[in-house]
């Protein structure tokens, strides 16, 4: 199967077939999905625990379930389709990994019909969440799937070391066959929860060339800004020490396994929620969960607490599991965040891209660079345009009692 022809499908390209799929078989696709995932997940319990071997992550099983259903899978009336699902026994490791159970993902994702979102991206992915907020469902290409199945391997002794990430948490990895068509999916985290109203949502790379969001972005009702928009908008965002030197460390691990990997041009995904503005809306967001996720370590705040403790002491039901930090006006703010598109490898993907923009531009400003130059930048930014410590009063006194003992030594 051609590249294009799944591009046009998994709504990627201006073509026809794209409109066709938007208007038509959006439904088809997540009942699929739904019938799919419920069958996979179903025939997996059967399957007894074991440690996961190294041929796991390369098996791929496939199920036929047509319209007027078999002996194994129920009827439809959808189009009858193939569905594949890649590497089952290694995700369900990393499902148990975040406590998720078999029927929590079933019913998530099973239950009721799953919620298509705006594409928030210039991927041209389509996107679908859960109706309890849990996962997001999102296509991808050919070398995509491709690449997260070479990554596994890596991504599974790096969850083993420290399940605490911002990075991506790849939950189930599928492919629906029909009418001679691939739709590849990918499960994962949900990093910005429709519970809490995010006043500001940015995706930020590090980089300043051509880093500002479109006109036509700014008119949507919840645009997406990028890193000179950040700096336009904000005077960073300030946390207490403890906070802040979690947060970076945890970016810093993240961003070398990243370097690792050969990966870069990946973005945080960063949403600001105003406390205080909320209180004075009277709402508290859109939908009102009055609960956090249920999916161990999926919380902004959970993420990058090592030990639990910071988190149980900040986390309340006003934060839903987000990081509060304050403006330089110390307005109260509640932060979500992720590290998101991390399916690209540089050495096949991105090289080219590089080599001629080197050519035209300044080499330190383009998005796309090496990745240790990528890291290396990512961080900087992240660490001192986005994020800022506050210093303690109690240190900021003692500074200046020191200072003035030294004055007075100087002058005796």
């Amino acid at each position: 199967m051609s590249s294009s022809t799944e591009n046009g499908v998994g709504g990627t390209r201006n073509t026809i077939g794209e409109k066709t799929y938007k208007k038509t078989t959006s439904s088809t696709l997540k009942g699929a999905i739904q019938l799919g995932i419920g069958y996979t997940v179903g025939n997996l319990t059967s399957k007894p625990e074991r440690d996961v071997l190294m041929q796991d992550f390369y098996v791929v099983e496939s199920v036929f379930l047509p319209s007027e259903g078999s002996n194994l899978t129920p009827a439809h009336h959808y189009p009858d389709f193939r569905f594949k699902t890649y590497a089952p026994l290694a995700f369900r490791y990393f499902r148990e990994l975040f406590g998720i159970k078999p029927d929590d993902y079933l019913y998530s994702i099973c239950k009721e019909p799953l919620i298509e979102l705006s594409n928030p991206g210039a991927s041209g992915s389509l996107f679908y969440l859960t109706s309890d907020d849990e996962f997001i469902i999102k296509t991808v290409q050919h070398k995509e799937a491709e690449f997260l199945q070479k990554l596994l391997p890596g991504y599974y002794m790096n969850l083993n070391q420290n399940p605490r990430t911002l990075l991506p948490k790849f939950y189930g990895l599928y492919c629906v066959q029909s009418g001679g068509m691939n739709i590849r999916l990918v499960v994962m985290n949900n990093v910005l929860p429709r519970s809490v109203k995010m006043q500001y949502k940015y995706d930020l790379k590090g980089s300043t060339y051509k880093r500002r969001a479109s006109r036509k972005e700014r008119e949507k009702s919840c645009p997406t800004f990028k890193d000179l928009d950040f700096q336009d908008m904000h005077d960073g965002l300030y946390f207490d020490a403890e906070t802040y030197n979690a947060l970076t460390k945890t970016l810093q691990r993240d961003c070398r396994v990243l370097e690792s990997f050969k990966i870069m041009d990946y973005s945080l995904l960063l949403g600001v929620h105003v406390l205080e503005q909320n209180n004075r809306d009277g709402e508290m967001g859109q939908v009102g969960r009055p609960v956090g996720q249920r999916v161990l370590y999926s919380t902004a705040m959970e993420s990058i607490q090592g030990d639990g403790k910071a988190a149980e002491a900040l986390t309340t039901d006003d934060t839903m599991g987000g990081i509060p930090c304050k403006t330089n006006k110390d307005e109260k703010l509640v932060i979500f965040l992720g590290i998101i598109d991390i399916l690209q490898s540089y050495r096949f993907i991105k090289k080219l891209e590089h080599s001629w923009k080197a050519l035209v531009y300044d080499g330190d400003t383009v998005s796309v660079h090496r990745p240790g130059f990528y890291a290396n930048r990512f961080l900087k930014f992240m660490g001192t345009t986005v994020f800022r410590k506050i210093l303690r009063k109690s240190y900021n006194c003692l500074l200046a009692a020191a200072l003035q003992y030294l004055y007075l030594q100087l002058q005796s």
